[in-house]
């Protein structure tokens, strides 16, 4: 009767556990389906901005101009300097690790990490790596949240401190499929890879763009517009990236509670029927004693 009470207290355990889990991946889906619909709606406005920086930038090089915008200005790279966008909880399946094993497999030379989520953090501290400073942002993103961000990050990569911005995140693809990728941002040198990645993201919306023959008119004039339209373009990014980090994590997290609401199913079918089995054995083991008992 031991075993049958140990295979009944594991099954009322195994219940538990799938409850929990099976509250996690309705409360996932539900955060997954927002964040998604705020990334995706994001990728379009990306692109538009960084086809309007690319455009002013190439007035410049027709004009033989040269463009005076510190962030346009490339400079030797001596320490870089990275934003790793990571998760605040785990149970998100292997979308932390991916990431933190990609930017140890890609970054070789000094860098200076900045880290958006306690999971980001926390490996930076455990792999001895050169933390600067760690931030947190909620799932709606606020403009409150990711300003100091960005305002940090210039900061550093004006008065040197850092020689490039790089974000390390977890493209969002599909629900079943994260990417960790890392973007550089600052200095702006390649646009076109840019635009191209950003164009892989958007179905049906750039073929049109990309059709416009018509030539801009910048008023009130190139200059100024470029005064503060790379604010905005650095402004963005960030925030549309960690859009993209949040869907992402909702994605997994979905995913992994699902996969253990379903693992938790199939055990508690396997221990029923390992009890059934037990009290079976349990009950013909008492008739077989009362029945040598009569005989005796």
């Amino acid at each position: 009767m031991a075993n049958l009470r140990d295979i009944r207290r594991r099954i009322k355990s195994v219940k538990n556990t799938r409850q929990i889990t099976r509250a996690m991946q309705l409360v996932s889906s539900s955060k997954m389906k927002r964040s998604q619909d705020a990334a995706l709606a994001g990728r379009p406005y990306a692109y538009v901005l960084a086809e309007m920086l690319n455009t002013v930038s190439e007035s410049f090089k027709t004009s033989g101009s040269e463009i005076e915008h510190s962030f346009f200005k490339p400079r030797p790279v001596q320490k870089r300097g990275i934003l790793i966008l990571s998760t605040d909880k785990g149970l998100c399946g292997p979308l932390n690790s991916n990431l933190f094993r990609m930017v140890v497999e890609s970054v070789d030379g000094e860098a200076l990490y900045f880290t958006v989520g306690r999971k980001g953090a926390q490996f930076v501290k455990r792999a001895g790596l050169d933390l600067k400073q760690a931030f947190e942002v909620s799932d709606k993103v606020e403009t409150s949240e990711f300003i100091p961000i960005v305002e940090t990050l210039v900061q550093s990569y004006e008065n040197g401190a850092i020689d490039t911005i790089e974000i390390a995140y977890p493209n969002f693809i599909n629900v079943l499929v994260q990417k960790p990728v890392i973007q550089p941002i600052l200095p702006i040198l390649d646009l076109d890879t840019v635009l191209e990645q950003l164009k892989s993201k958007i179905k049906g919306f750039t073929e049109d763009i990309s059709q416009e023959s018509r030539e801009i008119a910048f008023e009130p004039s190139p200059n100024e517009i470029l005064s503060q339209l790379p604010s905005l373009y650095l402004r963005f990014m960030v925030s549309q990236l960690i859009l993209e980090s949040k869907a992402s994590e909702y994605s997994a997290r979905m995913v992994a509670m699902k996969s253990a609401t379903d693992n938790a199913s199939k055990l508690v079918d396997a221990l029923t029927l390992d009890y059934n089995k037990a009290r079976q054995a349990a009950i013909t083991q008492e008739i077989l004693e009362i029945a040598a008992a009569s005989a005796a």
